[in-house]
């Protein structure tokens, strides 16, 4: 919670529902006409068709909400202040990961949900991603930054469908991986304060590495490694969406 209370100043700068990846998700809640938001944040992919409570821990990111989005209240995934099957459906967005003690915040959605839709990411994919491969390895394999393996996260959920989530070269919710084909994008402070990996590395090293990149952006280098995913209009960096009835 502290890091995003951190973050979160500045999180509605850069993070915003991508409407691809909110059209995924809706499908993936199905018929449900009530969902609970767990670590809801500023409340992207909440929908606004049904009706939607929002659980989030950090104050900053309750208090950046918009006039309008759902009600909330400030809890923890471990401690869901519902009664039993109190919902069709439950969402988690890129928040897993965050979670002290996963399997516990999955018990209890598990508790007040009937379906589970989770939106988080295949951490055996991590250094398929050049930022991670290149510029800050030491993020690989970091507790606070990897999302349970999927197989686990399915066994948790008592079986689940996996879905891939691709992300478009013009991604509008700046997420880590948002900006794989626009790599200058790293370089503005703003960005990265949106993104909580940033905060797990010393910022010394972020901003030398930053540096570094912005040296091979400068020099070619960069594309000359890899230029081609300029071309792509969309990329598999691991993304999936767990769904759960």
């Amino acid at each position: 919670m502290t890091r995003y209370d951190t973050i979160g100043r500045s999180y509605t700068s850069t993070r915003r529902a991508d409407p691809r990846i909110e059209r995924q998700i809706h499908a993936a809640l199905g018929g449900a006409r009530s969902v609970v938001n767990v670590g809801a944040g500023t409340g992207s992919y909440e929908p606004t068709d049904r009706f939607v409570a929002a659980v989030e821990p950090s104050p900053v990111m309750l208090a950046h909400r918009v006039a309008g989005s759902a009600p909330a209240v400030q809890g923890v995934a471990g401690a869901l202040p519902f009664p039993d099957s109190a919902f069709d459906a439950a969402l988690a967005s890129l928040t897993i990961h965050h979670w002290p003690d996963w399997r516990s915040g999955l018990a209890e959605i598990r508790r007040v949900a009937r379906r589970v839709v989770i939106f988080t990411w295949d951490p055996r994919m991590e250094r398929d991603f050049w930022m991670v491969d290149e510029y800050l390895p030491e993020l690989a394999g970091t507790t606070a930054t990897d999302g349970p393996p999927l197989a686990e996260l399915a066994g948790a959920l008592g079986g689940a469908r996996i879905e891939s989530v691709p992300v478009a070269a013009d991604c509008v919710d700046g997420f880590f991986a948002a900006y794989w084909a626009r790599p200058e994008a790293y370089l503005d402070p703003v960005v990265r304060a949106g993104i909580s990996c940033f905060t797990l590395v010393d910022d010394a090293r972020v901003i030398g590495q930053m540096a570094a990149l912005a040296d091979d952006l400068a020099s070619g280098a960069w594309d000359a490694r890899h230029g081609a995913l300029r071309g792509s209009a969309e990329y598999d960096f691991g993304y999936r969406l767990v769904i759960s009835d």
